[in-house]
């Protein structure tokens, strides 16, 4: 099964992942250069999209076992055929901003401009995450609870 865990920051998509590594599964964190990159838009803004040609490398090339893909990106969506299961992480936006203010493996959110941004996209873009998605789990629950979710979704 090849499932993708999508969401704003601060729902624990890399949380998630880390302990289904722990626990054996392969996954893949799209937030870094190997799978994502700036391109500039043709208004002149800049946007981190997934390198296409290694996404669907990694999609296609996927054979064996259950693959744990997490990210949010703009493209995504042109990928979503390839996958089992779309599952969007959710939770409420006092939740999200904490998380992104005490955590310490990534600086995106500590600026009151990029706080701004995350409200901005719970309101913007995670409405169209959900309307895509084929299952949402609330990440109010203790991470354990979300991945055994994650789990039980790739055993069907």
């Amino acid at each position: 099964m090849k499932v993708l865990i999508t969401g704003m920051s601060g729902t624990g998509k890399s949380t998630a992942l880390r302990l289904l590594r722990l626990r054996g599964h392969r996954t893949v964190d799209t937030d870094t250069d190997t799978w994502s990159q700036w391109v500039t838009l043709p208004d002149g803004s800049t946007d981190w999209v997934w390198r296409e040609q290694a996404i669907a490398g990694l999609l296609n090339g996927h054979s064996e076992g259950d693959l744990f893909v997490a990210g949010c990106k703009t493209n995504q969506g042109r990928f979503y055929p390839l996958f089992d299961h779309i599952v969007l992480l959710s939770a409420p936006a006092e939740v999200l901003l904490a998380r992104i203010a005490a955590r310490t493996d990534n600086p995106y959110g500590k600026r009151p401009e990029e706080r701004d941004a995350v409200l901005h996209h719970l309101t913007t873009v995670e409405p169209l995450l959900r309307a895509t998605a084929t299952a949402e789990i609330n990440t109010i629950a203790p991470v354990e609870h979300v991945v055994q979710q994650l789990e039980e979704l790739a055993e069907h």
